[in-house]
């Protein structure tokens, strides 16, 4: 594994660029809000994913879950940097719900970028809930 990266050794604009193309692939026929989001992983691959909404919108996925399955899906490890963007290409911040999923798959020391810059996940979801308040 490389291991983390600093925040001026990653080109955020063509991690952007990737949560773009994966936006494009987009389900979401019923908000039109398409979303699609990119990161590293400390061994030096690239994720991405999309929101794939459902008629019963509380069953829709948010990028998010889709990118986790294909850090799954394609080895596992740990997300280091993390963009997100909306349909013209913005920058957003996840919701709680993915906040929490990521906080899961990258812990509190995962960069993201946001509106404002660059911040920790501990910054963004502080005194989080982790799977180490499930230990007996």
């Amino acid at each position: 594994m490389t291991g983390p990266r600093a925040v001026d050794d990653i080109d955020w604009e063509a991690l952007r660029a990737v949560a773009r193309d994966a936006m494009a692939h987009a389900y979401a026929p019923y908000s039109g809000y398409p979303v699609g989001v990119a990161a590293l992983v400390d061994d030096g691959r690239t994720v991405s994913g999309c929101n794939v909404e459902n008629a019963s919108y509380g069953l829709s996925l948010c990028a998010e879950c889709g990118l986790v399955s294909e850090l799954q899906r394609t080895g596992g490890g740990r997300l280091t940097h993390f963009t997100c963007v909306d349909g013209d290409g913005q920058i957003l911040v996840p919701c709680g719900r993915c906040r929490q999923l990521l906080y899961e798959f990258g812990g509190p020391g995962l960069l993201l970028e946001t509106p404002k810059g660059i911040v920790s996940l501990a910054e963004m979801l502080p005194q989080a809930f982790t799977p180490k308040h499930l230990d007996k």
